[in-house]
């Protein structure tokens, strides 16, 4: 085999690859060789056809399965003797165009082909973080949180009383209502129902229906009217003006709930002081993955400080792709626009690309940390972690399990972050982490004024990258 190199720009390669039509011929003549032990042919024994005659009957056939075989094999080989780590599957192009199949495995021609590909980079992983400073914010919960999360509960839980006669409904009341709904005059799919409870004030019903209903008796028929929003889930009704028949069959308010030991045993707890160390539990939970989401990005952005090189574009392209295409249906689906947004599309583009390639690097990088640190992800977290996934999914628990045993491309989505958390921990260990205690106000506060912080960032990048383009005369 020989190898020609054309290309050597960063981490972009392109190698022209000669395989010999003697080598060909024998890999298929290999192939006959072994069909030959186990075919059986009118007029032959097992294993004592001829070679000659499997060449006339089967050798166009042993040749392109060589020739399939001998393509894979040259570009194994060939990243082997150069030492080089592919970072996706090389793009292969036979030299010679449509017809150069043909020649091959009928006029024995050589088989020549130029492979395209970019190579991984060599990422140096250091084995100590001590100049890594991160804070890592521990939630002080209140006895105030607490309250209010029971009254929260309390109110989930809450039963309604059915008013006097000729009682108005008031904002928490709930109403026992049948209705039919039109468009231009016509009733439509879903827009009808028969004894639905609603609580006035809730926001469960389309903006606007909930306040016409405020002041209604029971056994009253009123006309609601309403504009669907244009982001409605249902693309036919989205931004449509509909007229509802609202017949209301009881007016109810809500009942006194008392908080004590009896309405904890309601809801399965041995007492409310039970019910209050268990919310206090979650809260706390909530606050500290809060909390954690904050330090990793600290960790990462120091990271990304510290890291600063070429990563392949094909990867870059797909994380892009990516971030794009989810970022447009969410735009679609809230009905905005990048005027909206206070951007353009050509911005928003540029601003992506930016954090695809950062998440690419940043991969690299935690790829190369856990490699020499020796982190793994053991099966009893990949089976936690495919549990977890499943009961996201009530009563499709076995065929989400299934669907991810039989795709291992799934699989690797949820091992990534159970690797990136683990060696996020391995860095903490020897960073320099300061503690500090705040209450949820203010981690909540800190958390936005960050985000705000880097809006602003970006912005007045962007503005400061204008000002240069103005300043030499480039800007279109």
């Amino acid at each position: 085999m020989d190898i020609t190199e054309l290309k050597n720009e960063g981490l972009a390669r392109e190698l022209r690859v000669v395989v010999p039509a003697a080598e060909l011929a024998e890999k298929a003549d290999a192939k006959l060789a072994e069909l030959q032990k186990d075919i059986q042919l009118p007029g032959f024994r097992k294993g004592k056809v001829p070679i000659s005659h499997l060449r006339r009957l089967y050798g166009k056939q042993a040749k392109a399965e060589a020739v399939e075989q001998a393509l894979k094999d040259a570009v194994q080989q060939a990243l082997a003797e150069r030492d080089e780590r592919a970072a996706y599957e090389p793009e292969v192009e036979l030299e010679g165009g449509e017809d150069a199949g043909r020649k091959i495995i009928e006029e024995d021609a050589d088989l020549v082909f130029v492979m395209k590909y970019e190579i991984m980079p060599e990422v140096e992983a250091p084995e100590d973080f001590s100049d890594i400073e991160v804070t890592r914010y521990k939630v002080k919960i209140a006895d105030e949180a607490v309250d209010e999360a029971v009254e929260k509960i309390a109110a989930q839980f809450r039963q309604y009383e059915e008013k006097s006669e000729g009682a108005a409904a008031e904002k928490g009341d709930r109403l026992i209502i049948s209705f039919v709904g039109r468009i231009d005059g016509e009733e439509f799919e879903g827009g009808s129902a028969e004894n639905v409870p609603l609580e006035l004030g809730s926001g469960r019903f389309i903006p606007g229906f909930e306040d016409q209903l405020i002041g209604v008796k029971a056994g009253e028929e009123r006309v609601i009217k309403v504009t669907f929003p244009k982001d409605y889930g249902v693309e036919k009704l989205a931004g449509k003006e509909a007229e509802f028949t609202v017949k209301v069959e009881k007016v109810e308010a809500p009942a006194e709930q008392e908080i004590d030991d009896e309405f904890a045993g309601k809801l399965g707890f041995e007492s409310l002081d039970a019910l209050r160390e268990k919310v206090r539990e979650q809260l706390a939970a909530e606050y500290e993955e809060a909390a954690r989401a904050h330090l990793k990005q600290e960790v990462l952005d120091k990271l990304d400080e510290r890291f600063d090189f070429a990563v392949p574009q094909r990867l870059v392209d797909a994380e892009f792709e990516h971030i794009w295409r989810t970022a447009t249906e969410q735009m679609k689906q809230e009905g905005k626009t990048f005027e909206d947004e206070g951007t353009t599309e050509e911005e928003a583009k540029k601003e992506y690309r930016e954090i695809a390639e950062r998440r690419v690097r940043l991969g690299l990088v935690i790829g190369a940390i856990g490699a020499k640190a020796g982190v793994d992800v053991t099966n009893e977290e990949l089976q936690q972690a495919l549990i977890a996934k499943a009961q996201q999914y009530p009563g499709q628990e076995q065929q989400v399990i299934e669907f991810y045993q039989k795709t291992p491309e799934a699989l690797v989505e949820l091992r990534a972050p159970i690797f990136e958390s683990k060696v996020i921990d391995h860095i903490l260990s020897s960073a320099k982490v300061t503690e500090k205690e705040v209450t949820p106000e203010d981690l909540q506060k800190m958390l936005e004024e960050e985000e705000t912080a880097e809006e602003e960032s970006k912005t007045e990048a962007a503005g400061g990258e204008n000002k240069k383009e103005e300043k030499s005369g480039t800007k279109d």
